[in-house]
């Protein structure tokens, strides 16, 4: 089964490419999907990635509070989002 991943405090200028490379050190990556603002179209700085449990648990454990682009990343399983009231 999939997990999500929130990647947060990402460099602007980074890609899903980028981030995909980053995350296939600890095993297939089934998604990447990166966040920007919906009125200037600029990177927010975060994003999900989706893999396998174990290799998701993996990554985080690994890449949670690791330096990318001179950024500390912000790795965790990523929670559902809440409905709006």
């Amino acid at each position: 089964m999939a997990k999500s991943i929130y990647v947060g405090n990402l460099p602007w200028s980074t890609t899903e490419e980028q981030v995909k490379a980053l995350f296939e050190e600890f095993g297939k990556v089934q998604s990447v999907k990166l966040i920007n603002d919906r009125e200037t179209g600029r990177a927010r700085g975060f994003g999900f990635v989706e893999m396998e449990d174990n290799d998701a648990l993996s990554a985080i454990e690994k890449l949670n509070n690791s330096v990318y682009g001179g950024r500390t990343l912000k790795v965790n399983e990523a929670n559902p989002r809440a409905p709006k009231a």
